[in-house]
């Protein structure tokens, strides 16, 4: 605490400062300033939230309703889709409201609340890929024991220990901001309360400020990635060992949805995180972030759903069901 008022003290003079307490409003940064445009991004996101939340729906119905499909991967696969209607939830509806009202007002309060949800849904997607990951090394590399060891408890266990973590880390995220006693302003260069963003506004260019974000990163960015690869340098080293070539093919085939979430979210994730650290253009920024916040749940549906023949054959009963 001492290094950080200290921090703040060594803001340059030609800011003015602001008592946080003070402020009553942050504003967003447009995604275009064109009138012309603005119908033009509502529909696009409108059609982009509709298409997320419905396509994720859909596998949560399918996995819930399909005894088929009652097992600790599609368990989780429910779970995750879960999380990303939540991620998506956080970040859309504030956009077509300010796109629709040619706003970019969002209050100190509704700030902090769309940063916690965030923050909550993002640290759950990355760890509920982490535990499908332990999920696919059990499942390849432990067969036999698969359902003893990923038994209902500790699967209900593991997705809980996620969203403890994920707000945990909501939450501490809330208390270093509200640690802050100034602001070099109110404008925030995303279209969202993006937490590195909350961070700068308290000093740009601090030593704390940089520090605290990268020990941030490195715990739920570096860790969860940590222990994927480990789980599939585990996988591969089983498969390899698989002797006919049949059998190793429908091993990889069973993790290549998983990997391609993965790649996506994590590097759609580093991209938007060490976007502002490569890149002094805000819109290049922004760009990552839209990639990040609202493209990677948009497509996790349709990698699961075209990728695997146990989604497609449960959405079609559940579609013969329905009609």
């Amino acid at each position: 605490m001492t290094q950080q008022r200290s921090s703040l003290k060594h803001c340059p003079s030609r800011i003015e400062a602001q008592n946080l307490s003070r402020v009553s409003e942050f504003y967003l940064m447009g995604l275009s300033e064109d009138p012309d445009l603005q119908p033009i991004i509502f529909g696009l996101f409108l059609s982009m939230y509709l298409v997320t939340v419905l396509g994720n729906l859909l596998i949560i119905l399918a996995v819930s309703s399909d005894p088929h499909l009652h097992t600790p991967m599609y368990f989780f696969l429910s779970n995750l889709s879960l999380a990303d209607i939540g991620f998506i939830s956080t970040t859309i509806p504030k956009v077509l409201v300010n796109t629709q009202t040619h706003s970019r007002a969002i209050s100190y309060v509704g700030c902090l609340t769309q940063m916690s949800l965030f923050l909550i849904f993002g640290s759950m997607d990355a760890l509920l890929l982490t535990v499908m990951a332990y999920d696919r090394y059990v499942a390849i590399c432990h067969p036999l024991l698969y359902l003893v060891i990923m038994n209902p408890q500790l699967c209900g266990f593991l997705v809980l220990v996620s969203f403890l973590v994920s707000l945990f880390d909501s939450q501490l995220h809330n208390l270093i901001i509200l640690q802050f006693t100034n602001l070099k302003g109110v404008e925030i260069s995303n279209f969202f309360c993006d937490p590195s963003q909350l961070l700068n506004l308290a000093c740009p260019d601090t030593f704390s400020n940089n520090i605290l974000k990268y020990f941030l990163g490195a715990i739920y960015g570096i860790f969860p990635i940590s222990g994927i690869l480990f789980s599939y340098y585990k996988i591969i080293s089983s498969i390899l060992r698989i002797p006919s070539s049949g059998g190793r093919y429908k091993a990889f085939c069973t993790c290549g949805s998983h990997l391609a979430v993965v790649g996506l979210f994590f590097g759609t994730g580093f991209g938007a995180y060490l976007g502002p650290a490569v890149s002094h253009s805000p819109r290049k920024v922004l760009v990552a972030s839209v990639m990040y916040t609202e493209v990677t749940p948009i497509l996790n549906p349709f990698i699961y759903s075209l990728r695997n023949r146990d989604i497609k054959s449960a959405l079609r009963r559940l579609h013969s069901r329905t009609v």
